[in-house]
């Protein structure tokens, strides 16, 4: 089961969020037919996009993520709601590079580093809170912590990772943010490095063990209290509804020439690859 445990170590300097997200994962590929190194980056954005949205602790609140780096995928871009669930797509989900010399896939060169990891906070009240950082390597995870440092002035350790088999289904999708809390001394920082260190590539641990043994690894030594345990999905909010409000909302004049045309509207969602039809009587 799809998963986002959080957890604060027993002296209150540091807090883990850890997120198994295998289905998910799976149901983006098959959505979107991705290769397997887009898949890789896609799931790794879902994931981080998964654990951040969960923490917005607001009904009806919203997190956007957009990587765009100028590599060959076109973009990312990730929507998450206040429970973690999420739903995403990429500009070119066919894209492919070769793999690294270690046999990694090469998430980084797919993504590319020339350009931005913005991330759109929005509580349905005033303006959404928008912060940005410069990619740092488009491998995504070390790019979220670039942003959590540059942003939001958290001292910040996170891995996403996800295992695609050679049938080109996700073995294993996940990682893990872990902070450290004000006041945390040098020994704290320095096991949550080692830590770190130690638990090494997340799929191989949540491959074996699921979140409970990611954030077993990521805790070694702090007496973990789990304070929340959350199911999520992936899972699009796309409606017949919302996409004639949106056609309906196009200039008249462009109305006036879909309707003279007489010919039935299909519009696809970007999410979920649904596609809804609306007649041209429809548009008035």
């Amino acid at each position: 089961m799809d998963q986002i445990i959080k957890a604060i170590s027993d002296d209150g300097f540091v807090s883990v969020s850890v997120i198994e997200s295998r289905a998910l994962t799976q149901r983006a590929r098959e959505i979107h037919n991705c290769t397997p190194v887009v898949t890789a980056a896609l799931g790794r954005t879902l994931a981080a996009s998964s654990v951040i949205g969960s923490s917005l602790k607001k009904k009806d609140a919203s997190l956007t993520v957009r990587v765009d780096g100028g590599g060959p995928i076109g973009g990312i871009i990730v929507v998450s709601d206040d429970e973690g669930n999420v739903r995403g797509y990429v500009g070119n989900p066919l894209a492919d590079v070769p793999k690294k010399e270690n046999g990694k896939l090469d998430v980084g060169a797919v993504v590319g580093i020339d350009g931005m990891l913005s991330i759109i906070k929005d509580f349905r009240e005033k303006e959404p809170y928008t912060g940005a950082t410069a990619l740092v390597s488009g491998e995504i995870a070390e790019d979220f912590a670039a942003y959590f440092a540059s942003s939001e002035q958290v001292s910040t350790a996170c891995a996403f990772g996800v295992l695609v088999d050679r049938d080109r289904s996700v073995l294993a999708a996940g990682g893990y943010i872990v902070q450290l809390l004000p006041g945390a001394p040098d020994g704290v920082i320095d096991k949550v490095e080692e830590n770190v260190e130690k638990t090494g590539a997340v799929t191989d641990v949540l491959k074996v063990g699921g979140a409970e043994a990611l954030l077993a690894s990521i805790m070694s030594g702090f007496s973990p209290k789990i304070i929340e345990r959350e199911p999520v999905a992936y899972q699009c909010t796309c409606s017949r509804e919302r996409f004639l409000s949106a056609v309906l909302s196009l200039a008249q004049s462009e109305l006036d020439d879909m309707r003279s045309e007489g010919e039935p509207i299909e519009v696809c969602c970007q999410f979920c690859e649904k596609k809804y039809v609306f007649e041209p009587e429809e548009l008035i």
